[in-house]
């Protein structure tokens, strides 16, 4: 089974609603020239999501969440429910990002339900996994990720492990201008397949979309996409203007 190349912007909490407009409609008729191998996906502030989902014509590119919260209603204020996104006819939320584990303190139980509430709707979790320095340094990276994915996807059936994409993002390399370099980065993807594959099979393993995500940028994109398990990428600041986000695409 071929896998699918996937661009992803997280815009995190940049842009107002007018930038956000603009910047999809520069985008979108760049997007019709791709090839149908390619999937973009834009994770804006959840606030322009729905304004971003009505301009959005072309069937390469998805509007996704950054964020959800596991209760399909309730009294949890300032939270949005896997039943919302599915409202808006959204399909895709980022869950377990590097920034929720350590500045929120989402800790891997708080991401299995959320993995598990997105899919019990029918949508499509990217996964985030990844170590700090220090734990790279001590030579926990293998360790660390394994007990992230097996918490992540403990309740997780096969079936449902066709609509789950893992992004791979080292901690010290978001935002700092580092990056993993190409081994680096295709020996923890394939580790990755590997957890996969003994909690599920092989074929599940090797169908899995990895995405990698750590200061990506047009200069080290194309070495990093020549890697056998690295099937697309989650851009951060790389992916908040059209040229670079284009460039990047294009690789």
């Amino acid at each position: 089974m071929k896998r699918r190349k996937i661009y992803a912007a997280n815009w995190k909490m940049y842009k107002t609603d007018q930038e956000a407009i603009s910047f999809l409609e520069q985008l979108l008729p760049e997007v019709s020239k791709l090839n149908n191998h390619k999937e973009i996906i834009i994770f804006p502030p959840s606030l322009y999501a729905e304004s971003l989902q009505k301009i959005n014509n072309s069937s390469f590119l998805e509007i996704g969440l950054q964020n959800v919260y596991f209760e399909e209603e309730g009294a949890f204020t300032g939270e949005i429910s896997p039943k919302m996104i599915k409202g808006l006819g959204l399909n895709y939320v980022l869950v377990g990002h590097s920034e929720r584990r350590h500045l929120f303190g989402e800790s891997n139980q708080d991401i299995q339900k959320k993995v598990n509430s997105l899919l019990n709707f029918n949508l499509k979790p990217v996964l985030c996994v990844g170590e700090k320095i220090e734990q790279r340094e001590a030579g926990l990276t293998e360790k660390i990720i394994k007990e992230q994915l097996e918490t992540a996807l403990n309740k997780v059936q096969p079936s449902q492990l066709d609509d789950l994409i893992i992004a791979y993002e080292p901690v010290w390399a978001i935002g700092t201008g580092k990056v993993a370099t190409p081994e680096i980065a295709e020996e923890v993807h394939l580790n990755i397949r590997r957890i996969v594959k003994d909690l599920y099979t092989q074929e599940k393993a090797d169908s899995l979309i990895i995405l990698y995500g750590g200061s990506v940028k047009p200069e080290n994109v194309a070495s990093l996409n020549n890697q056998k398990n690295i099937d697309g990428f989650l851009i951060g600041g790389a992916s908040l203007k059209v040229d670079s986000f284009l460039e990047i695409i294009k690789k």
